[in-house]
């Protein structure tokens, strides 16, 4: 794996009925465990039941006969601050081989799916489809800003409101990764590409009950983060929703974005629908 670019593993979930000789689009998904462990088995085994069993990837992977991609990146409680799942700042600076840059991992872990695929007559495009929820929902967005050519379209939800804006500052504050772009030269070693990053399709949902604020927490961001984040940003989860719709108009950045009423911090069937339609759509164009 590693002089593959890669130190943890990935899964593939083939759908029944997926194409031979024709180009298709591959699904990625982040895995999310939802706690701490130093277990990789426990992450192992949350990644392969998103995979195969219960999850909206695992839906749109089954219903557009499309692979699924999911990583097992683990989310060490020995090391409570990186949140590999979210792809916070933390991580980014990480240098230990098993963390650093999951991001560039993940896009090994692609390549690599590609020739695993094209050896089973699966051919892939160039671009990948990506979708996240919760914490991969912040990993999904982090990455299109890193990656925005590697990515065809994307769905997220369940966010805490907070998407990282295509902006250095706000009001003469600087907003560096994850909360906006400022240091992102500096950190990556590469510019933030505005100009492919508006042309992703994105369709990004939030449920009007949805408080669920990983703002509030130390593992998710610091209290430097924070307290920009609730001062410019917005205080709770809806209001920084809106905020952010704000800033990527200003910015002609224009995902769909829709709001489900009495849904908190969940999906629901119609969800579920709403994104597979979203990226049947994106196949079509394609055709």
């Amino acid at each position: 794996k590693a002089a593959k670019g890669f130190y943890n593993d990935y899964l593939l979930f083939i759908p029944k009925g997926t194409p031979l000789h024709k180009k298709i689009f591959l699904l990625v998904e982040p895995n999310n465990t939802g706690k701490l462990s130093d277990s990789l088995e426990l992450h192992k085994k949350a990644a392969t039941d998103l995979a195969s069993v219960r999850s909206v990837g695992n839906n749109i992977s089954t219903e557009l006969k499309i692979p699924l991609l999911v990583p097992v990146f683990p989310r060490p409680a020995s090391n409570p601050f990186l949140y590999t799942h979210a792809l916070d700042r933390d991580v980014m600076l990480e240098t230990s081989a098993i963390y650093k840059r999951p991001d560039l991992q993940l896009v090994a872990m692609i390549a690599d799916a590609a020739m695993v695929l094209h050896e089973l007559d699966i051919l892939i495009h160039p671009k990948i489809f990506m979708n996240g929820f919760s914490a991969s929902a912040s990993f999904t967005n982090r990455f299109s800003f890193l990656h925005p050519g590697k990515i065809q379209a994307l769905a997220i939800g369940g966010f805490n409101g907070k998407l990282m804006i295509p902006q250095k500052e706000m009001e003469g504050v600087a907003l560096n990764y994850p909360i906006g772009i400022n240091d992102f030269n500096t950190l990556f070693n590469l510019p933030f590409n505005l100009t492919s990053y508006q042309t992703i399709p994105q369709f990004i949902y939030m449920g009007k009950t949805d408080d669920n604020d990983a703002v509030l927490f130390d593992d998710a961001y610091s209290e430097g983060e924070r307290k920009i984040i609730q001062k410019y940003l917005g205080e709770n989860v809806q209001e920084r929703y809106l905020k952010c719709q704000e800033r990527y108009a200003a910015n002609n950045i224009f995902p769909i974005f829709k709001t489900y009423d009495q849904v908190g911090h969940w999906t629901t069937s119609s969800i579920n629908l709403d994104v597979i339609q979203f990226f049947f759509k994106q196949i079509q164009k394609t055709k």
